[in-house]
């Protein structure tokens, strides 16, 4: 419980960690330095300086009235008699000016009070006398060491120094993790910077590694769309023979069920197409996704299609995106909506670090059990989507979710509580 409560309170970056690491060795040492001076050392050296004082203190309570002006100078103290006593006072930061009074009121049963704020160079002390009440002044460096203040104050400075030191020393050192993480966070959105490995062994090993690995994942992406537009290109043209040799044959019932075949393997050669191609040819670019919506909504509306468009905010927002992708999903949702629906709906929300665009229907939706597998590739929930109401072949949700993952973003999938069917929420990161 103990561990979980301190981990609440720990800096979450790299950088705040190690300048934690750095910082609490340096400020304890600090610390225990200057305590342990302060009450062991500097204390016990004003004890022991307050102790030499008091034989001479005894002498002067012990002289004369007579003899009590030149004993006193003779001690190089000042002491009169008088009817005033001395305010007792001691600041509270002042730890040597309690071990004074404290050494003297042990020594001394007589001693009325003991002034310490007076004035900071002197000591002003009350005793009770035969001869009536007796103030005797004494400098201050008499009983406590002079500027006890200068080891700490150059302990302090000595201890900024070497943190600013460390601090920039740090900084060299967390750039490149820095830079490195900024590159895998941009891949992770879709977008290519310029890295180079730099720093220590450890990071260059790591940044190398992230090169290597970003190279296999560009080159897989490029082979898997080549291979796949040539197999397009390839069955095309087959297809294109055939429906041309069906288009020739009398008109029958035979006829027409191949050529709808052909119609469904075009479709399905598409489909794969636009699945390995998502967006990888499309350059990143500035864009509103509102007007994005609206061109969705009024698309749809013109096909005969029954979408509306929901929450929306009054202004634009300008984000960096592939529209032409972005596009892509929200038509492969909305047609999944009103393709198992009757009504669709698309809203869109913009929160404080991402943008998340809703689509809603009011069909049977997707029970929660399942919904991780309806977003694989191929998946056909036949239980709870009717796969009879359209020429689907499983890859609308999943083009959907990997055009998200491009852009650093997801796909969830849900329950609309407006509609009563499935709920798509694209959240793509601002």
């Amino acid at each position: 419980m103990s561990q979980f409560s301190i981990k609440r309170y720990l800096p979450r970056s790299l950088y705040g960690r190690a300048a934690l690491i750095l910082l609490v060795p340096i400020i304890t040492i600090q610390l225990v330095v200057s305590f342990g001076f302060i009450q062991r050392l500097y204390e016990d050296v004003t004890v022991q300086m307050t102790s030499n004082m008091v034989p001479q203190l005894e002498l002067l309570l012990n002289t004369e009235d007579s003899a009590l002006a030149a004993t006193a100078e003779t001690l190089r103290l000042e002491a009169r008699h008088g009817q005033e006593t001395v305010r007792s006072r001691v600041r509270f930061y002042d730890l040597s000016g309690r071990a004074v009074r404290d050494t003297l009121a042990l020594n001394f049963p007589e001693l009325e009070a003991v002034d310490l704020v007076q004035d900071r160079k002197q000591v002003f002390i009350t005793f009770a006398s035969d001869q009536g009440l007796l103030n005797v002044t004494f400098p201050r460096s008499r009983v406590s060491a002079r500027n006890p203040h200068q080891l700490l104050v150059l302990m302090l400075a000595t201890g900024a120094l070497m943190t600013l030191i460390a601090y920039l020393f740090l900084r060299n050192q967390l750039r490149p993790i820095r830079r490195l993480a900024n590159a895998a966070e941009a891949f992770g959105k879709g977008q290519v910077v310029t890295y180079h490995p730099s720093g220590a062994n450890e990071v260059r090993s790591a940044g190398g590694a992230f090169l290597n690995m970003r190279s296999r994942i560009e080159r897989q992406t490029q082979q898997r769309t080549l291979m796949l537009s040539g197999v397009s290109h390839d069955l095309r043209t087959p297809l294109t023979r055939l429906k041309l040799g069906l288009s020739m044959q009398p008109p029958g019932k035979d006829v027409d069920a191949l050529m709808g075949d052909v119609g469904e393997m075009e479709n399905l050669i598409t489909a794969f197409l636009d699945f390995a191609r998502a967006d990888a040819t499309e350059e990143l670019e500035p864009c509103d996704p509102v007007q994005l919506v609206r061109e969705i909504c009024d698309n749809a509306a013109r096909a005969g299609q029954a979408v509306a468009l929901g929450t929306m905010p009054d202004a634009g927002v300008e984000m960096k995106l592939r529209p032409m992708a972005i596009k892509r999903a929200l038509e492969n949702l909305t047609g999944n909506a009103v393709r198992y629906g009757t009504n669709a709906r698309i809203s869109l929300e913009v929160l404080e670090t991402a943008l998340r665009i809703t689509v809603e229907d009011d069909g049977p939706g997707i029970p929660e059990a399942k919904r991780e597998e309806a977003l694989k590739p191929f998946a056909r929930l036949d239980a709870s989507r009717n796969q009879n109401k359209g020429s689907g072949v499983g890859l609308g949700l999943a083009i959907a979710a990997d055009i998200a993952r491009s852009h650093g973003g997801s796909l969830r999938l849900g329950e609309s509580v407006a509609l009563g069917g499935l709920s798509a929420d694209l959240v793509l990161p601002r």
